[in-house]
């Protein structure tokens, strides 16, 4: 045996041998901390993290409480599935709670941990929260941005008119909802239109490079990276991963100062997000930097696209698999909007039907099941139990959502729950706390809409006898695992004609 094996050998005892310690160590200090199952020395319990992670964790809680705990690597994580307990981090612990876990995507993809998502609680999150909050995303912005979001949902509506006229086509709609969704934000963000063939980008090129590039951002976005537990194996980057995120990472930062360069040099829209924040940073460069700038782009395209992209498959997946509730849809949009006009946002008020619609989606369907992972800053106690400083908190909405203590025939797609004005009050979809997603008001303008014009404009069914395969694909947006086809019918072609 040669001196690097020994050597290897030697590193990987004294590792065995320190994860032992540290488990130890741990569980003999915190002695109420959650109950969890058997782990391994070095990899803890990775080696049980089966995808989808949210319905393992609901198999895991089933054997040990809804509060849990386990070890990645050598960092603890505890897993809550209980509305009580979820509230409790959110009240009683929700400053403590506010950090978010550093992992290798958050270094080369969110600027080195610093945008909304995934920067530390503190004076810099506090500064992006304004922002995003007031200059962003505030009543007064979004409706600013009304006439675009009508815009490019009337144009997807007439991409599925253009054969369906006279009678029924099919259709695929993952793809058709994930464009206008990303158009919706980039024309907000920069004002151009980067997905269709009538894409308004001069620079084709320009145009696939930015479909390109967020493609591979969430698929990265996305990945598994051991090495975020098992610091040993950042070494040898055996998969190549991080050698990607930095590839992507340039390529991204590239092409988004391009955009910023661009509408600072040109005369201004101040209409779009990049010139609203260029002309605060006129008055106020230190908070509006450049960096800030592109990591608020980022994150509304990588949080904004999925949640209502996904939120929408899902809906008119339940929709097709269940025609008594469409029809009851249908009917709501007769009496109270008619059949003389198109249904706009100003009527989503009268539309509550379609309202609990959604609201169902978003209970069987979380676009973030496990919610994005919070840190605590200090040691806590939670319940009966323990946990210390740095602990990762995951907490499994979709299994909340699905809790038959909390829900009569959980598993049932039944928008009439939410007839009862209470039941929302136990949807977790957008998170809680001073941590929740900010965008939740345009993502259910923009679904709510979307929704409501598709149930107005077409007659809907089936492909063949079969229903819906409602399985889920791995990721963290929960997707399903085979894209929605269906096939859909023109009730009123002059309703679109004239529109267009």
């Amino acid at each position: 045996m040669n001196y690097f094996s020994l050597s290897l050998v030697f590193v990987l005892f004294l590792i065995v041998i320190t994860s032992k310690f540290i488990f130890h160590t741990r569980r003999r200090t915190f002695k109420n901390l959650p109950p969890g199952p058997q782990c391994l020395p070095i990899i803890g319990n990775l080696h049980q993290l089966k995808q989808p992670l949210h319905r393992t964790f609901h198999t895991l809680s089933q054997k040990h409480g809804n509060i849990f705990s386990l070890w990645f690597g050598s960092r603890l994580v505890v897993v809550v599935s209980s509305l009580t307990a979820a509230r409790e981090c959110f009240t009683k612990n929700d400053v403590v709670l506010a950090n978010r876990p550093h992992f290798l995507t958050g270094k080369y993809i969110a600027y080195n941990n610093t945008t909304i998502v995934q920067s530390s609680y503190g004076d810099h999150w506090r500064n992006l929260r304004r922002i995003l909050s007031l200059e962003i995303l505030s009543s007064q912005r979004l409706n600013s941005f009304l006439e675009i979001r009508r815009d490019e949902i009337m144009r997807l509506i007439q991409k599925l008119a253009q054969n369906s006229y006279d009678e029924f086509c099919i259709v695929e709609l993952k793809t058709m909802f994930s464009e206008m969704a990303f158009n919706i934000l980039m024309r907000m963000v920069s004002g151009k239109r980067y997905y269709g063939n009538d894409c308004d980008v001069s620079d084709v090129e320009e145009a696939r490079l930015f479909r390109e590039i967020f493609k591979e951002i969430v698929v990265l976005g996305g990945a598994n990276n051991v090495g975020d537990f098992l610091g040993f194996l950042r070494w040898f980057d055996f998969d190549g991963l991080e050698k990607k995120l930095k590839r992507i990472s340039k390529k991204t930062d590239t092409f988004l100062q391009g955009l910023v360069d661009e509408h600072r040099s040109r005369k201004r829209n101040a209409n779009t997000m990049i010139d609203h924040l260029l002309m605060q940073q006129q008055s106020q460069p230190e908070y509006y930097t450049d960096q800030i700038i592109k990591g608020l782009i980022m994150v509304m395209l990588l949080a904004g696209t999925d949640t209502s992209s996904i939120t929408l498959e899902w809906a008119m997946s339940n929709l097709l698999n269940n025609p008594n509730i469409l029809k009851k849809a249908k009917n709501e949009l007769d009496t109270h909007i008619g059949q003389n006009r198109l249904v706009d946002e100003p009527d989503i008020s009268k539309l509550p039907y379609i309202q609990n619609i959604i609201y169902e989606t978003l209970r069987l369907h979380p676009p973030a099941p496990l919610l994005v992972p919070h840190m605590s800053s200090e040691d806590i106690t939670l319940g009966k139990y323990n946990f210390p400083k740095n602990t990762i908190l995951l907490v499994n909405v979709w299994d909340i959502h699905r809790d038959p203590k909390l829900w009569s025939d959980p598993t049932c797609f039944k928008p009439e729950r939410f007839e009862k004005e209470d039941e929302v009050d136990k949807l977790l979809s957008f998170g809680l706390g001073r941590r929740a997603c900010p965008g939740a008001n345009l993502a259910q303008r923009t679904v709510t809409l979307t929704l409501a014009l598709l149930i107005q404009c077409f007659e809907w069914k089936l492909i063949g006898e079969e229903k819906i395969d409602m399985t889920e694909e791995r990721g963290i947006t929960m997707p399903k695992k085979t894209s929605l086809k269906a096939m859909c019918k023109v009730i009123n072609p002059m309703w679109i004609k004239n529109v267009f």
